[in-house]
């Protein structure tokens, strides 16, 4: 049997401003699309810093993870995007705020470049 697979969208989140879905729910798994630090209402830029956006690109993906029915906890692996790797041990401080109980499994890479020049992006997958 096939599983099926359906939109998540929610407004608590930047919208998809292109051909894709804020996230994919399959079965018993989320999958998350990449969230920039931008304001889910104005989608304005928030922060300067890697920490400031750090903490504005979690935040897009627990509403996009909860409205999938599931949460930050449900994380299985995440893949990090950073502008420059030197901002690690910034974006990680944050990070460990967000997944103080079981850490997901985690890739992190340095990019040429992320949409609206920001300097982090994190993409996940779940389960429900």
């Amino acid at each position: 049997m096939t599983a099926q697979h359906s939109p998540i969208t929610t407004e608590r989140a930047p919208a998809a401003i292109g051909p894709y879905s804020q996230a994919i729910r399959c079965g018993d798994l989320v999958f998350c699309s990449g969230q920039i630090p931008l304001d889910p209402q104005s989608g304005d830029l928030v922060g300067q810093t890697t920490a400031e956006q750090t903490e504005q690109v979690l935040k897009n993906l627990r509403a996009v993870l909860e409205a999938a029915g599931s949460s930050l906890d449900r994380v299985l692996k995440t893949t990090v995007f950073l502008q420059d790797l030197a901002d690690f041990a910034e974006f990680n401080q944050v990070y460990a705020r967000f997944f103080d109980q079981v850490p997901p499994a985690r890739s992190a890479v340095q990019v040429a470049g992320l949409p609206r020049a920001v300097r982090v992006e994190v993409e996940a997958v779940a389960r429900l």
